[in-house]
């Protein structure tokens, strides 16, 4: 029987049976429907991988630990209330966004990001699995939080974009007083947050919890920063792209 995409990956049984196995082990429960869905998110991807530069990482077995799971590592029911609106800045290939709106629908996602191509492929992602609890959002970090969507979101994620003085000030003026800016970090997290006091005194943000994270099979550093918005952010950040990198905070 032709599989669904023509793509050189494990059949869908395969895929659900390992997705909801390694999910088990990390301690997040997993139904079925669930890791059915992952699996359409996994194959369109890797499809979609061959025209357009979404992921070096292809193998099954290292998306699921790597990219969907390292993505749900942020996953915090606290935090993450029923009709919590997130802004996942800088989403690329949907990570975290897109794993975090398919294990919670009743997170409000939206996937953020400066190439239009990406969102696209998100758009079909969002169609194929009935995500209307996602939508997603074109433009740079540094302009559109100068506009209406300025500290109106509870939460903003991100993984894998900047180092975290950068990355306060691309996605602090997004989040409302109240509300958390969330950091997926690998080995140097430490290296980074001790560079991130001036950021965070002048952005308003407040460190409030590192969660170290080990994912199944895998012996690397990862961690989670949860930063709490304790102010309004003032007007003049973000500054300009060059000056942001040239000279963070």
């Amino acid at each position: 029987m032709k599989e669904k995409y023509d793509v050189p990956i494990a059949v869908e049984a395969e895929f659900v049976s390992y997705m909801m196995e390694q999910m088990a082990a990390f301690g997040l429960p997993c139904t079925e429907s669930q890791a059915k869905d992952f699996y359409i998110y996994y194959a369109h991807m890797i499809e979609t991988n061959k025209f357009l530069n979404l992921t070096g990482i292809t193998d099954m077995k290292e998306v699921v630990v790597k990219h969907m799971i390292d993505s749900l590592s942020c996953y915090d029911p606290e935090i993450m209330n029923p009709k919590s609106t997130i802004i996942d800045v800088g989403t690329g290939a949907g990570f975290p966004g897109i794993p975090l709106a398919i294990y919670d629908r009743t997170l409000q996602v939206t996937l953020f990001d400066s190439l239009k191509k990406r969102l696209n492929f998100l758009d079909e992602i969002i169609e194929k699995l009935n995500l209307t609890n996602c939508t997603t959002l074109h433009g740079r970090a540094e302009d559109l939080s100068h506009q209406s969507f300025r500290e109106s979101f509870h939460i903003a994620t991100s993984r894998a974009v900047a180092r975290l003085p950068i990355l306060l000030e691309w996605t602090l003026p997004y989040v409302k007083q109240g509300g958390y800016m969330i950091a997926l970090k690998g080995a140097i997290y430490e290296e980074e947050i001790g560079e991130s006091t001036k950021a965070l005194d002048i952005l308003k943000g407040r460190i409030t919890d590192v969660k170290q994270v080990t994912l199944p099979t895998l012996d690397d550093t990862r961690a989670v920063v949860y930063i709490e918005k304790t102010g309004k952010t003032p007007k003049q950040y973000p500054r300009k792209p060059k000056a942001i990198k040239d000279m963070p905070l």
